[in-house]
């Protein structure tokens, strides 16, 4: 069996270093390791609109972001299929034939679902199609029969749905689907990164996020700002790491290289953590060791980003290219789901030469 990803982002604005550490860096290394046969990015404008849909002008815009950050982090489109799900009609038919198989129950316990529905506020005013998202999500990953699906851990209950409904799907109608395996980032800082304020949950609308194409000025004040131990009032006191953002940033970013570079008097992270906690050392000092790691880090893709904006017509034409190219591979993956499904109708010959022979016509 082909081994095939296909991940992607919503369109809600330009992708912050949570998405990079949770999803992206991931997916370039894994585009780069030559072990999977096919790989699909989707830019998900179709389920943006779900909660945006008064505002369809927003999503728009932020298809280009998107591509932008896709490109400037690696994502090569000779070895990543770079598509926007809106353009693959065959998603939305899926979509309808795999409501059948899943109940409202099922939907309202799904975790993720029952987090974004609270943090939206929508209450008993839940839109149908966000209330179905999961099932929108489960055509995406199946219409491409996908292997392995990189995530970070808030969408396990997505990838779990997704394995039902392919499971009931292929109890019904025989074996059709693939079933998905989740790929969770395999550094565990990356599982959850915090925003800014310490808050569990880097977001747009939180305004607590460092994006990948904040300029060095914009990265340093936004660090500069985080929120640390707030028992850390002295730089004598001892200070806590866990739950620190500061900290689990480093995690996340920092290599034993960086601390030879900007920070000697420490071999790694470990002894750093250990003088913070014991107390002697300063926020400021971290978070100016921090800020070098993150400029070192994200300088080159802010770069490559600049470069890609100076020819957004081409941006748009590899969006467009790999929106056909995806198109194909559902188009394939449908007609096998009609055929298991029966409703294969003009096509199927046995068909037509049968109920002709039943009504005494000519087949």
């Amino acid at each position: 069996m082909a081994k095939i990803i296909l991940t992607g982002d919503r369109p809600t604005g330009r992708l912050h270093v949570g998405h990079y550490v949770g999803s992206l860096k991931r997916r370039v290394e894994l585009q780069n390791s030559g072990e999977f046969d096919e790989i699909y990015i989707m830019i998900a404008d179709a389920q943006a609109l779900t909660d945006n849909m008064d505002n369809p002008e927003k999503v728009r815009q932020n298809i280009i972001e998107v591509a932008l950050d896709y490109l400037a982090c690696g994502l090569d489109p000779e070895k990543s299929v770079l598509f926007i799900q809106s353009q693959i009609p065959q998603l939305c038919e899926m979509t309808f034939y795999y409501m059948d198989l899943v109940t409202v129950s099922r939907l309202q316990r799904n975790p993720t679902v029952k987090s974004e529905i609270q943090m939206r506020n929508f209450e008993a005013s839940i839109p149908v199609g966000f209330f179905t998202y999961p099932i929108s999500q489960a055509a995406d990953i199946t219409a491409f029969k996908a292997t392995t699906v990189p995530v970070g851990e808030d969408q396990a209950p997505m990838i779990e749905q997704t394995r039902e409904i392919v499971h009931k799907f292929n109890s019904i109608y025989g074996e059709t689907l693939v079933t998905p395996d989740i790929l969770l980032p395999d550094n565990k800082a990356c599982l959850r990164l915090p925003g800014i304020d310490g808050k569990a949950k880097m977001s747009k609308s939180l305004g607590n996020c460092i994006y990948l194409s904040d300029s060095e000025e914009e990265i340093k004040k936004k660090i500069m700002s985080m929120f640390t131990d707030p028992n850390h009032l002295r730089v004598e006191d001892p200070g806590n790491v866990e739950g620190n953002p500061v900290f689990i940033y480093l995690d996340a970013f920092c290599r034993d290289e960086h601390f030879e570079k900007y920070l000697p008097d420490y071999k790694n992270l470990d002894e750093l953590k250990a003088h913070y906690t014991r107390g002697g050392l300063g926020d400021v000092k971290v978070k100016r060791f921090l800020n070098n790691v993150l400029q070192d880090e994200l300088r080159p893709i802010r770069e490559r980003r600049q470069e890609f904006a100076k020819d957004i017509p081409a941006v748009y034409k590899i969006l467009e290219e790999g929106s056909r190219k995806a198109e194909a591979k559902a188009a394939q993956t449908l007609a096998e789901m009609k055929r298991a499904m029966k409703i294969n109708y003009f096509e199927d010959r046995e068909l037509i030469e049968e109920q002709a022979k039943r009504f005494g016509g000519e087949s």
